[in-house]
């Protein structure tokens, strides 16, 4: 059974907000089809589904997501000795994160949520 921890990573991942501890009526996330998928399949995983969830997208998404954060780490720098610093880095590695982020949403078979901003989208229709 996945921890609480995991299962809001899974829906921070896939791009769905916050579940929150109070139920509020009329809007938020428990009004989206989708989240109500997601909240079910996440709920029902069979033992061998949980062991890839857990061990092929979870162990991969947060070193990815760490390391756009440590990213920032070489944003004053453009050359030092022979090391030469990719200006593509942080770009490069949103990219990498959302893939494995759409991907898990693959796995569980429900769309990227409401939350889930592709790198390079800059602009969000909601209808």
């Amino acid at each position: 059974m996945l921890t609480d921890q995991q299962r809001i990573d899974v829906r921070r991942f896939c791009g769905y907000p916050v579940f929150g501890g109070v139920p509020v009526q009329a809007f938020g996330q428990r009004f989206f089809t989708w989240y109500g998928t997601l909240e079910f399949r996440i709920s029902n995983l069979d033992p061998n589904e949980e062991g890839v969830l857990i061990s092929n997208y979870l162990s991969n998404l947060y070193p990815l997501e760490q390391a756009i954060a440590g990213a920032g780490g070489n944003l004053d720098t453009q050359e030092a000795a022979v090391w030469k610093h990719n200006p593509r880095e942080l770009d490069d590695r949103i990219r990498l994160y959302d893939w494995w982020r759409r991907a898990l949403c693959d796995f569980l078979g429900v769309p990227p949520g409401p939350n889930f901003h592709a790198a390079g989208a800059g602009v969000s229709v909601v209808v």
